[in-house]
Formats: C-alpha cells, sequence, structure tokens
C-alpha cells in the first residue's frame, strides 16, 4: 500500500520537501514500521526513535496500524529545550484510538523533583441510567478539544502554581475515541508534582473541566438501544 507522511519543522529542512510518498508498505504495518521504512529509504531523517506519530489532529501510538489513503504526520519534539519535559510542564493532552495504559501514563508525568504522583482513571462501568451497558462510543471534535484542554491547562496552572516552585505540576490526560468496552480506560488523568496537595488539585480540577468544557461525546449502547449522555430523555 502507499502511505503519505507529511513532516514538520527540522525533518521538513532534512528531507527538503514537506510531503514523502511511501510505496510498497506492507498491508498491517503500524507506526513503528512505517517510521522503519522511512529511516532506510531516507537516511538523511536520521533517527524516527522520538518522533511522534500523528493521524489527523491526534497523537497515536507507535503501534497504531495505518491503512492505505491515511497521512501520517511526524512531528520532532516541540521547542522548550527540554522534550517531553517542558511539554509535560505547559500540560499535555492526547486522543487515542487504542487501549490507554494507566501505569504509562503515570510513568510519563513521575520526575526525581516530584514526590506525588496521582492517577485517575475513568473506566465504563457495566451498569447506568438502570440499564446493562454492553459499551461506550466516544466521538470527539479533536482540533478544538486541544484548544480547549490547553486553556484547561493554562487555568490549572493559574490556580494551583502560582509561581512557586514547590507546585509545579506535570499535566497528562489521555482520553479514548471510538469504542470503549467494559471496564476499559476511558480517560487517564496523570499529574505530578514536589508535594501532594497541588498534585490532587489539580487532578481534580482537570477531570471536572473536561467533563464541563471539552467537546467529547459519549453514547452508552444497551441490549435495547443506546443514550448519549449529557441528553434529557
Amino acid at each position: 500500500m502507499r502511505l503519505t507522511v507529511r513532516l514538520f519543522a527540522s525533518l521538513r529542512e532534512r528531507a527538503g520537501c514537506e510531503l514523502l510518498v511511501l510505496a510498497d508498505v506492507p498491508l498491517g504495518s503500524d507506526v513503528a514500521a512505517a517510521k522503519h521504512l522511512l529511516e532506510e529509504r531516507h537516511p538523511e531523517l536520521g533517527s524516527l526513535q522520538a518522533v511522534r506519530g500523528v493521524l489527523g489532529t491526534s497523537y497515536v501510538p507507535d503501534s497504531t496500524r495505518v491503512v492505505e489513503g491515511e497521512e501520517l504526520s511526524l512531528l520532532p519534539p516541540v521547542s522548550g529545550g527540554a522534550g517531553e519535559d517542558a511539554e509535560l510542564a505547559r500540560g499535555v493532552f492526547e486522543l487515542w484510538a487504542d487501549a490507554l495504559d494507566p501505569a504509562q501514563a503515570q510513568r510519563r508525568v513521575e520526575h526525581p523533583a516530584c514526590g506525588a504522583v496521582v492517577l485517575f482513571t475513568g473506566n465504563t462501568r457495566e451498569r447506568n441510567r438502570e440499564q446493562d451497558v454492553l459499551r461506550l462510543d466516544y466521538e470527539a471534535f479533536a482540533a478544538m478539544a486541544q484548544s480547549e484542554m490547553a486553556h484547561i491547562f493554562e487555568d490549572a496552572r493559574a490556580r494551583f502554581v502560582r509561581e512557586d516552585a514547590t507546585r509545579e505540576l506535570r499535566m497528562l490526560v489521555l482520553h479514548r475515541t471510538g469504542t470503549v468496552a467494559v471496564g476499559q480506560p476511558a480517560v487517564v488523568v496523570a499529574v505530578a508534582s514536589p508535594h501532594r496537595e497541588a498534585a490532587f488539585q489539580a487532578a481534580h480540577f482537570l477531570i471536572d473541566e473536561l467533563k464541563a468544557r471539552v467537546p467529547l461525546w459519549k453514547k452508552e449502547i444497551y441490549t435495547d438501544g443506546h443514550h448519549w449522555i449529557g441528553e434529557r430523555a
């Protein structure tokens, strides 16, 4: 199959172009395989190990499969001088089409300067509205979700950091899209801080504000129908 790859910043400069077309990509390949092919066929790009893949407007793990006709964007580490450390200080929000790993989210925010890590996981429960739930289907307005979550992170820093180094935050919010089975995580919030008070407060604030402000919609599927959560019956 053929895969179009969009490059940004230093990757675009190394390649001398914004778009590359990978031909003869094996069916069933994931993002990691596509990156490996690029390294082989375009050695001028250098190592892509620290480069993150994006499908649409959502970061995706390297294990995500790519399909014919998709455009894969590759993003080198963003400005700020400290890679994901700088991103987490501002707050990172990712939409995932695949299963979430809360333990991995915790590891991403952990830091030697932080004595407190708060991890919240919201799982699909088996019963709601007096009905048995088969699964949840999530839909997101991805571009606006990223923008609104950035405002929420900014609000969290203003409320809980207040230019006090002992209250610095490292914030990560992951949310599923698509189908989420009963018992599986739909959202993960991980916050690290030097002390527990700021970490607890920020985690609580982030999940509450996400639920109230970010354009994400949840449809509960039952044995005899469905319901969009938030709508009146």
